[in-house]
């Protein structure tokens, strides 16, 4: 019995599409996977500075994330940092955004981090 091309799982164009999609997969994942990770080191050092808040005042907190940030090669500004102190609670929010760059466009990520805790 003869079996076409097309039967035998010899479909080339098929084989080629889903290797391309591939490759386009782990391409962005290798761009957008180190910003990820960084990022969510300096999610813990909000959240970490956020709960020192009774021995840390304002300008101690936003020092510190910045300087994690320059160790994180993160574009976060002073201006990017607001903290606010309100009924014995602090709210730390840090506001930025990543260029990720592709071939043809530049993606802006833009990443948010908040920590709200009570102050000891």
């Amino acid at each position: 019995m003869a079996r076409s091309r097309r039967q035998s799982g010899e479909g080339k164009a098929g084989c080629l599409f889903g290797v391309i999609v591939l490759l386009i997969g782990v391409f962005i994942a290798y761009k957008m996977i180190p910003v990820k990770v960084k990022a969510a080191e300096l999610r813990q050092t909000v959240v970490d500075e956020a709960k020192s808040a009774g021995t840390h005042n304002d300008d101690a907190i936003r020092q510190a994330i910045l300087v994690k940030a320059k160790d994180l090669d993160l574009p976060v500004a002073n201006e990017d940092i607001q903290t606010t102190r309100a009924h014995g609670e602090i709210t730390v929010e840090v506001n930025y955004v990543v260029p990720i760059n592709f071939p043809g466009f530049t993606y802006q990520w833009h990443i948010q981090h908040s920590a709200h805790n009570p102050i000891f």
